[in-house]
């Protein structure tokens, strides 16, 4: 018997010709080396496509429905899938596996392109064929790895801020809930700290200038801002905490201008080092009891920003813009030294880092609420600039910035949370009220009256009744500056108008330009610096 598979009858010369038969190139491939690169460099941005060209249907059609999948989770996530992602972006674990995904999915994109190339190029390529084809292959893999190390840097900066910003610590004032999965329980309100401190190269110590609480609705997201003075006096401490044992008539260390609320958080520490237990920021415990019990409400948890890293977060947002409706001084101590310079009003001021350190700052000449407003209106600026095309950007820059200016006690395993109450906070007004001269007095505070506020601006009623020594009509909680007298280069305070009986006002009116009163400014001309 013949072993010749092709039979008796079968000449070998076939035989031969059904063997090359198998390796022959796909019929629907080009045989020309330009429709196959080009065939490449689209397969390179379609995925898929260069393997449905070269005949290998399956594979092409499996390829491109998975690009379709991941192309149709983009414009998900663009439409209003945000708070998954933002969910994602608070979970270190999960951050971690997204890393390994965007690796995974770059390798196989490569190989994708590298594999559609081979199956398409001619079988006798010229050597500067080979050549080119190597090279377009190489820049089209390369397309593909820096955008992924992009966002592999990206994915991993945020799991550092997560880690770092939002690490385990110890606490005198956080407790853990009674349930993880509500955990707010019933409460219909939680309120934040918000402090900004004022150290740095030359300054003794932190020094909290900005002391601010947010209220916020955990069934709306309705959020009131309440703004209390860097002077006020006598701080108070809950009857049950061992800081009212040592301050029964408020915070006091013997010295007027070392007893003021911004002298808590670096005086308080270092009088009564253990006083709390133990904790990994007792300063903004202490200031957390007294705020609290100052206001009447329950302070949760708090955020401090470093002011003196603050024009870093500014620089790496590429600036804010800010309306200055009066001269604001660069530097300066009253009595003492005049400003370097001052910022010019007018509207829409883009300001660099120093120059946004230096409109938060500016006191000489001026008032401690007027420095208040600028404050809030620098955090607003922020807020506008950062958009999501700036956020994308600069994140790693702007993450790296962050770790080194922010703290915080709000757990990590609590985000996911504080997410959903941000997306609640995002769809409202903020209002704001400030506890400036035309409410209270700061060196002699009537606590009483201004926890009678805080709750008149939390449930206003018809009439304005507050109780408890608050004004019927609601008229000394407006925050309506007086007009400012003719030449005036400053207001004596800033925010808009209030509706009866209802103490706080939009922040944003406190931020807008005022033409007239700008323009008052300006016919005065600059005052005095050094410079003469």
């Amino acid at each position: 018997m013949s072993d010749d598979p092709t039979g008796p009858d079968q000449p070998p010369g076939r035989a031969r010709g059904g063997a090359r038969a198998l390796h022959r190139r796909p019929r629907h491939a080009p045989r020309d080396f330009g429709p196959a690169l080009g065939l490449t460099v689209l397969g390179a941005v379609l995925p898929g496509t260069a393997f449905l060209a070269a005949g290998r249907r399956r594979l092409g059609a499996a390829v491109l429905v998975v690009f379709g999948l991941l192309m149709a989770g983009l414009v998900w996530l663009g439409l209003g899938g945000w708070r998954d992602a933002i969910m994602v972006a608070v979970d270190s674990t999960a951050l971690t596996w997204l890393v390994v995904g965007v690796v995974a999915l770059a390798v196989a994109w490569a190989l994708m392109v590298v594999a559609g190339y081979l199956v398409l190029r001619p079988s006798r390529l010229r050597a500067w064929q080979q050549a080119l084809g190597a090279g377009v292959v190489l820049a089209l893999c390369a397309g593909i790895a820096w955008p992924a190390s992009q966002a592999v840097g990206a994915v991993l900066a945020q799991r550092d801020l997560v880690d770092t910003v939002f690490a385990d610590r110890e606490s005198a004032t956080v407790t853990d809930p009674v349930d993880d999965a509500h955990p707010f329980g019933d409460r219909e309100e939680v309120n934040i700290l918000l402090l900004g401190g004022d150290g740095g190269d030359g300054r003794d110590g932190v020094r909290t200038d900005t002391v601010i609480v947010a209220n916020i609705q955990t069934g709306t997201g309705e959020t009131t801002l309440f703004s209390l003075p860097r002077n006020l006096q006598e701080l108070p401490f809950p009857e049950d905490s061992p800081l009212h044992e040592v301050w029964p008539d408020g915070f006091d260390v013997g010295s007027e201008s070392e007893s003021l609320l911004n002298a808590v958080y670096r005086n308080g520490p270092a009088w009564y080092p253990d006083i709390l237990g133990p904790t990994d920021d007792l300063g903004a415990d202490m200031l957390k009891l007294g705020v609290g019990e100052a206001l009447g409400l329950q302070i949760d948890y708090f955020v401090l920003v470093n002011l003196e890293g603050f024009s870093r977060l500014v620089d790496a947002l590429g600036g804010i813009d800010v309306n200055v409706n009066y001269w604001v001084p660069v530097n300066g101590i009253v009595g003492e030294e005049l400003p370097d310079d001052y910022i010019a009003p007018g509207p829409d001021q883009h300001l660099d880092g120093p120059r946004a350190l230096d409109f938060a700052r500016g006191r000489y000449g001026l008032s401690d609420y007027q420095r208040m407003d600028r404050q809030r209106c620098v955090i607003d600026a922020i807020v506008e600039a950062a958009d999501p095309v700036t956020l994308l950007s600069r994140y790693r820059e702007l993450a790296a910035t962050t770790q080194d200016i922010v703290s915080t006690d709000i757990p990590q395993s609590l985000l996911d949370d504080v997410v959903d109450l941000a997306f609640l906070v995002q769809d409202t007004e903020i209002r704001s009220v400030v506890f400036d001269d035309t409410v209270i007095t700061p060196a002699y505070p009537d606590y009483d009256r201004i926890r009678a506020l805080v709750q008149q601006a939390l449930d206003p009623a018809p009439g304005g009744d507050a109780g408890d020594g608050a004004p019927a009509d609601g008229a000394a909680a407006s925050t309506t500056p007086p007009a400012p007298a003719t030449g005036s280069a400053a207001p004596s305070s800033s925010a808009a108008s209030t509706t009866p009986g209802d103490p706080a006002a939009e922040v944003a009116d406190a931020c807008a330009y005022d033409p007239v009163q700008a323009q008052e400014a300006r016919a005065e001309g600059k005052p005095p610096t050094k410079r003469g």
